[in-house]
């Protein structure tokens, strides 16, 4: 071997050691459980079952999602969230509507449980929105399914956007959960509202 083939060669394993360094960690962030409404002392004789959320297949990963402008949507490669978002929605209703005690009992849809009513939607954002400020965009469809009458009983939608309070990734995941804080108790409080008034007109 001649010194100029020498000279290549550990030219080469130089640079592919610098290549096999440590990759970038990937980051996992969660946003808090919602803080349910004071227990109820009369509880709704009802099992309230939730069912998986529809959305997006972006938000079946767990890759948080960014907006830049109309059209461009992307996620980022190192900051994930623990869950998808779609099951972030579901098991945070659960919590929600299973903490306010105004109900026989709340569970998945997916479970052994048997309930007259279903509560399910989709999910169409839940990202960042940049433009002259960053933005945490949340938009949710709720319906609550009647299994006895095969109807839809009661619908909401809800889409706002949070201003985020920084650049860092962590300020945009606490605007995104005040975002869906709010839109989740926009939902509780609606779907309490039609049992009470069902109450009401029977008696």
């Amino acid at each position: 071997m001649n010194r100029r083939n020498g000279s290549t060669l550990l030219s080469l394993f130089a640079l592919l050691l610098l290549g096999c360094g440590s990759p970038k960690p990937i980051r996992y962030y969660t946003i808090p459980s919602s803080t349910a409404p004071s227990l109820s002392t009369s509880a709704e004789s009802v099992t309230l079952l939730v069912a998986n959320f529809n959305g997006p297949d972006m938000f079946k990963g767990s890759a948080i999602a960014y907006r830049v402008g109309a059209n461009e949507v992307g996620t980022y490669q190192y900051s994930h969230w623990v869950e998808p978002p779609v099951a972030m929605v579901q098991s945070s209703l659960i919590r929600l509507l299973k903490g306010s005690g105004k109900y026989q009992s709340v569970a998945s849809a997916g479970s052994n449980a048997d309930g007259q009513f279903i509560v399910r939607g989709r999910l169409y954002d839940f990202e960042e929105v940049d433009g002259p400020s960053i933005t945490g965009l949340v938009s949710i469809e709720f319906e609550l399914y009647d299994r006895k009458s095969g109807k839809i009983v009661w619908s909401h939608f809800y889409s706002q956007s949070e201003p985020v309070q920084g650049k860092e990734m962590s300020a945009i995941v606490a605007a995104l959960g005040v975002n869906l804080d709010r839109g989740l108790k926009e939902a509780a409080s609606g779907i309490d509202q039609y049992f009470s008034e069902s109450r009401a007109g029977k008696s």
